[in-house]
């Protein structure tokens, strides 16, 4: 109820807000100054995360269409995995939920990390984690049970 009162004694000033506009934009806001009581513009920059194929769109799209795929062909994976359990489907997962994680996180790193020496060495450190992630459950395939045994293994104790 305060807000409103607010409000209506600002309008009643001759500032109009833009949400009583007709149309609705984006721009800045106005609010009044209380030593002059001129209206100030208040302005703020828009970040936006670095574009990673910026020269190419179908680069962008065909990289777009992949991550789908691939999220498809996880799903798919789930059931086979379950039915039929082999050291195929072990190392597709393996392959799979490592690129789908490398493609996760370097879409973090897009948004939230900043700066070319921080980027660069963000981007080595996911290349790392994810050749580790990699080589392990390739390891773990080969030298023990498999990933598809090791989850039955897990559910049925």
């Amino acid at each position: 109820m305060a807000a409103i009162i607010r409000l209506s004694s600002v309008c009643r000033a001759g500032v109009k807000p833009r949400f009583y506009q007709s149309t609705l934009l984006a721009g800045p806001a106005v609010v009044l100054h209380k030593e002059h009581l001129q209206p100030h513009r208040l302005t703020a920059g828009i970040h936006s995360s670095q574009p990673l194929y910026a020269g190419s769109d179908s680069k962008a799209s065909l990289h777009w269409t992949a991550e789908r795929v691939l999220s498809v062909a996880l799903l798919a994976l789930g059931p086979v995995a379950y039915f039929s359990p082999g050291p195929v489907v072990d190392y597709s997962l393996a392959a799979a939920l490592t690129l789908h994680g490398h493609w996760g996180i370097g879409q973090v790193l897009t948004d939230y990390v900043h700066g070319d020496t921080k980027v660069r060495m963000a981007n080595a450190g996911l290349f790392l984690l994810s050749t580790v992630t990699f080589a392990g459950l390739c390891y773990f395939n080969y030298n023990d049970v498999g990933i598809c045994k090791a989850v039955a293994l897990l559910w049925s104790k």
